[in-house]
C-alpha cells in the first residue's frame, strides 16, 4: 500500500506522517507499506521545518534526507491512498487525478471511518464515507510559526490517527514497494526506536 500525504508547504504535517509511516512499516515488518508526501503550495527544495524534524525524531522516526516537493498529478496517480491534512487540501488533491476521489480522504476522516465501521480496506472506507454523520471539521492545523508544544501536539494527533489506520489497512492492501529517491529508515525490523515503541505501548496498538 503506497500512501501519499498532502499538506500545504510539505515541511511539517505531511512529512511527519510520511516518516512515521515508514517507521511503522519497519517496526511491523510491512515491506509493501510505503509513503511519500507533497504540498499544494510546497516550499520546493526546503528541508523539514526544524521543530517538525524534532517532532519526527521524538516519535521515533527519521527526519534526515528530505526536500519538499509540489503536489503533481503523477503522485496522485501512483498512490493507493491519499491522506490530506485538511478538507480543502483533500478536495484539491482529489481533483488532480482521474478516479482519485475513492482513495482520497483527510487523515482524520479515514481514521474515523475505520474506527466506527471496522473498515480494513480502502474500498470499504470509501463505501462507508457517506453513511456516517460528521461532527465538526476533520482538519489538522498547520503549526508553522507556533511553539514547540504546538508541533508536539500536531505530531501526537497525527500519530494517534495514523498508526491504528495503517495497521488496519496495510495487511489487507499490501502491494510491492514503489521506489522513490528518498532513503528508507536505518532501523532493523523488530527494533523500533524507543519513542515509537513507547507510543505504541501507550496506545495499546501492539
Amino acid at each position: 500500500m503506497h500512501v501519499l500525504f498532502v499538506c500545504n508547504g510539505n515541511v511539517c504535517r505531511s512529512v511527519i506522517a510520511e516518516r512515521l509511516t515508514r517507521a511503522v512499516a519497519v517496526e511491523f515488518d510491512l515491506p509493501g507499506l510505503t509513503a511519500e508526501s507533497a504540498g499544494t503550495r510546497a516550499l520546493v527544495g526546503f528541508p523539514i521545518e526544524p521543530l517538525a524534524a524534532k517532532t519526527i525524531e521524538g516519535l521515533g522516526a527519521d527526519a534526515a534526507h528530505f526536500r519538499a516537493r509540489k503536489l503533481k498529478p503523477e503522485l496522485i496517480d501512483r498512490a493507493d491512498l491519499i491522506l490530506a491534512m485538511t478538507e480543502q487540501i483533500r478536495d484539491q488533491a482529489a481533483d488532480m487525478g482521474f478516479g482519485a476521489v475513492p482513495r482520497t480522504f483527510t487523515l482524520l476522516e479515514a481514521y474515523r471511518i475505520a474506527k466506527v465501521t471496522g473498515a480494513d480496506t480502502i474500498a470499504d472506507l470509501h463505501r462507508a464515507r457517506n453513511d456516517l454523520s460528521l461532527v465538526g471539521r476533520e482538519n489538522i492545523a498547520d503549526p508553522v510559526g507556533l511553539s514547540e508544544a504546538a508541533f508536539c501536539e500536531v505530531g501526537d494527533r497525527i500519530a494517534e490517527a495514523l498508526v491504528p489506520l495503517l495497521l488496519a489497512l496495510a495487511p489487507h492492501e499490501q502491494t510491492g514497494p514503489i521506489e522513490d529517491e528518498r532513503p528508507g529508515l536505518v532501523v532493523q525490523p523488530g527494533a523500533a526506536p524507543a519513542p515509537l515503541a513507547a507510543f505504541l505501548a501507550a496506545h495499546r496498538i501492539r
